[in-house]
């Protein structure tokens, strides 16, 4: 019988794995000793990052999304269910229509942002996180004449560095349009400084004081009262805004608290080297499911791929799985519409954001048509 590798989800994690192991795996699986299957709910793959651009119009939403099984190889199979449950003892997943079973199990369900987390921010907030949200914030600033904008957030949530990024994008947009002067621009964050990572947070002070945007730390939102429209945080204070943009704390997906295999968040505990699931020597883990203290991001999972699948191929080849998975992380930082920075980074090694020029920016552009090779597993 052919060893059955499944992997449970279909976005940037999921289909570059199953990618990268049909073909490393091809003549086990065209001999039948293997089967890779990826499990989504949803038959659409949506470029998460491209959202950005099209909040500032500069491309249309459907630049960022294609057809799932377009993206698979042919020796992967796609299954389109809800899986609510994992059954880790019986080695299967279950939906409302059927079991699946498998002797290997890939997850990379995600994270999701949470915007019922806090009271009255569903209600009235705007959001580059999601498609919808995008577009919804796009035409809104289409329209803008003038006022406070507040980006407020809270963690963890993906692509750490993103609301410094739409914040900084904000400011050029306006001053493109001419309305920088009467735009007010108020950043917030939830610690002492303007990023969990000390050089970013550096970084971005430096281009805030710059640029006359506000910021605010050790900002914990309580709830908002939409009628008012009015921040609340813990220490009782009250922020008015005229729009908000947030980016609440992500949670894990909603089949990993189902299954209480998570934290209370949802993410599943999982060694930071082998990407192992706690535990479990038959199930591994990666991009945003995992709670290692790494950035949820797109690279993390590029990088926690190639590792994962070296020793996936051993397994299945019965040789002993050696390679680590080192922490690796890279990003583009966008500096404005029209320049950007760059960081890289692992466990043993913090960011240290580059000089900021138009090549950066051209080259983060140029990623958006590139993504797809990647998810592809030719990057």
């Amino acid at each position: 019988m052919a060893m059955r590798i499944v992997v449970l989800g279909g976005g940037t994690a999921g289909t570059t794995v199953a990618n990268r192991l049909a073909r490393a795996l091809r003549p086990e699986i065209r001999r039948g000793a293997v089967e890779v299957t990826v499990v989504t709910d949803r038959d659409r793959h949506w470029y998460q990052p491209g959202y950005l651009f099209v909040v500032f119009n500069e491309r249309p939403l459907e630049d960022f999304v294609r057809p799932e099984r377009a993206l698979l190889l042919p020796d992967v199979g796609m299954v389109v269910d809800a899986i609510t449950r994992i059954d880790l003892e019986r080695k299967q997943l279950i939906s409302p229509h059927r079991h699946y079973p498998y002797d290997v199990l890939v997850i990379a369900t995600g994270s999701y942002p949470d915007f019922q987390s806090v009271p009255g921010l569903a209600e009235v907030t705007y959001n580059f996180y999601t498609p919808e949200g995008a577009e919804r914030l796009r035409d809104r600033l289409t329209t803008w004449t003038g006022g406070r904008i507040m980006i407020v957030q809270d963690v963890p949530h993906k692509c750490p560095a993103a609301p410094v990024e739409v914040t900084l994008m904000l400011d050029d947009y306006f001053r493109r349009r001419r309305l920088r002067d009467r735009v007010e621009i108020v950043y917030t964050y939830p610690i002492g400084r303007v990023h969990a990572a000390e050089p970013i947070a550096d970084w971005a002070k430096q281009q805030f004081d710059a640029r006359g945007i506000r910021y605010e730390t050790f900002f914990n939102m309580e709830a908002v009262d939409p009628k008012r429209q009015v921040v609340l945080t813990m220490d009782g204070g009250e922020h008015p805004f005229d729009l908000l943009i947030s980016i609440p704390a992500h949670k894990g997906a909603g089949v990993i608290l189902n299954s209480g295999i998570g934290d209370e968040s949802g993410f599943i505990p999982t060694d930071r080297h082998t990407l192992k699931m706690i535990g479990q020597d038959d199930v591994y883990v990666l991009g945003d499911a995992t709670n290692l203290p790494i950035s949820k991001a797109g690279s993390t999972a590029h990088y926690q791929a190639e590792v994962l699948v070296k020793n996936l191929v051993d397994r299945v080849r019965g040789l002993p799985e050696t390679h680590l998975y080192n922490g690796k992380v890279a990003c583009f930082l966008e500096n404005s519409l029209g320049d950007a920075s760059f960081i890289t980074f692992d466990y043993d090694r913090p960011p240290k954001p580059a000089a900021t020029s138009e090549l950066l920016h051209w080259f983060k552009g140029m990623y958006n048509d590139l993504y797809w090779l990647t998810a592809r597993g030719l990057m």
